[in-house]
């Protein structure tokens, strides 16, 4: 084709097709071989325009294989979940949302089928469906890792995940107890389980962590326990014991001496026997479960007179305020938490209004020893 000068152009060419319109054609830059544009055009003008544009993405080393992104979606977000190295507990998760919630709508298609409109329609319908927001949430975050992967495969331009707030969601305040209203739950479960709570508040463990104790982590001289292990469930009941999620995790955590003889009654009288027994155990001697600790949970919530909506993980948050109101340091927290961000250490601090109440009076009574007094008017 020539141009106004009647010089070949010497990148590519425009011609018109019979039905009209007119199609751009070009020389693929890794085979070699003549190829045309993904799409045709109204008007001689616009394919030139194309055209252009695909001459500079080469140029600039930004042009992709627009039949890259041919391959089956199902096949490819398989293959990904293989080849990921996850624990078993999140891999099974991980799994589950990929089967029940993104599957369903992308995995007949092509990686290249997956829009932003697209996205963001699925995630509207799965919202609106009543799938619950953590649920969507997970699904966009696993949704986006996959697609990240489509994108440093060449086999997408651009992530399509790109939809603002998506990836998070404002988890709703959650009921804090008092230490007093903590040793109302305590004493009205069952014994066997009086530590399980305490624990839970005053060293602030998840029920895995505390699950995995054994009586070696216990150190009844320098009051500890140590968090080495944490016990999962799989969703066929069979239960594992795994690493903290970082190294932060593993970590050594002062209880209260007031708790010491709570600590001996326990170990005397309900943990298993051996250095390596578990602190905690079931009814019948087996390892504890959230399944054989529910209705145990529940009816001592019911006999202390706390809010019904008090989770098991609520005696963790409470442990945090209380270690906070204390005077705890956001070091501390995270140390106490096994965190390697500040971040949920922070949360902790700015929740409680008290304590910065106690930190002005503090300022107050250094004015006052310094001599200092306010002016008024």
């Amino acid at each position: 084709m020539a141009n106004k000068k009647g010089q070949r152009r010497s990148f590519g060419s425009v011609r018109q097709l019979k039905s009209g319109r007119w199609q751009v054609r070009y020389r693929d830059p890794e085979t070699g071989q003549l190829r045309p544009a993904e799409t045709t055009y109204a008007t001689k003008s616009d394919a030139q325009v194309a055209l252009t544009h695909i001459e500079a993405d080469i140029t600039r080393g930004q042009w992709s294989d627009p039949d890259a992104g041919a391959v089956n979606f199902a096949e490819f977000a398989t293959a990904w979940l293989r080849d990921r190295k996850l624990a078993d507990r999140t891999r099974e998760r991980s799994e589950s949302v990929m089967r029940l919630h993104i599957l369903p709508t992308f995995g007949a298609g092509t990686v290249a089928d997956v829009t932003t409109a697209r996205v963001r329609s699925w995630r509207g319908k799965l919202l609106a469906a009543g799938v619950g927001e953590p649920t969507v949430v997970k699904a966009y975050q696993l949704l986006r890792a996959l697609m990240n992967t489509a994108v440093d495969d060449e086999l997408i331009r651009r992530n399509p995940c790109r939809i603002k707030g998506a990836d998070r969601y404002d988890v709703p305040e959650r009921p804090i107890l008092s230490a007093a209203e903590v040793f109302a739950v305590a004493d009205s479960i069952a014994p066997r389980y009086r530590l399980l709570v305490l624990l839970a508040a005053f060293t602030t463990l998840r029920f895995g962590e505390l699950a995995a104790l054994r009586r070696r982590d216990v150190d009844l001289e320098r009051l500890t326990v140590s968090v080495r292990r944490s016990q999962a469930e799989l969703q066929d009941g069979r239960l594992f014991d795994k690493a903290p999620k970082s190294a932060a995790g593993v970590r050594a955590v002062s209880f209260p001496a007031e708790l010491l003889d709570d600590v001996t009654r326990h170990l005397d009288h309900f943990a298993a026997s051996g250095r390596d027994g578990h602190v905690f155990v079931g009814p019948q001697g087996g390892q504890l479960r959230r399944s054989n600790f529910r209705d145990d949970w529940v009816s001592a919530r019911k006999a202390a007179g706390v809010t019904s909506e008090l989770h098991f993980h609520d005696l963790r948050h409470t442990g945090n305020t209380l270690a906070s109101t204390a005077g705890a340091s956001t070091r501390e927290l995270m140390t106490r938490m096994g965190h390697s961000s500040s971040r949920a250490a922070l949360i902790y601090q700015h929740m409680t209004s008290d304590r910065d109440r106690a930190i002005a009076d503090r300022l107050g009574a250094m004015i006052r020893e310094g001599g200092g007094e306010a002016v008024s008017d």
